[in-house]
């Protein structure tokens, strides 16, 4: 399994306070964003902050923050090219 989207799965689940789901019931290729899990845009903010804080990306605006955000893989494959380009 893929370490950073079982770590991201995690993360989820607790900043936003995901009440009745555990981690392991989130396929990393769901719609995240008005999808099963009922995120909303409130939500969406609670994750720009934490990949912020956690990983030190910044989303700035909607557009990217739609296509970051469109799933769990999305959010993975968007941390691990940013820090490709920081990285190398």
């Amino acid at each position: 399994m893929d370490d950073l989207l079982d770590e991201l799965k995690i993360k989820v689940v607790d900043v936003l306070n995901l009440q009745d789901i555990s981690p392991a019931d989130i396929d990393p290729d769901e719609q995240l964003v008005g999808g099963r899990l009922g995120i909303d845009s409130i939500d969406v903010l609670e994750m720009v902050i934490m990949m912020e804080k956690d990983y030190g990306l910044t989303i700035d605006n909607r557009d990217l923050g739609a296509r970051v955000f469109a799933s769990l893989r999305t959010m993975a494959d968007f941390i691990r090219l940013q820090t490709l380009e920081v990285g190398g």
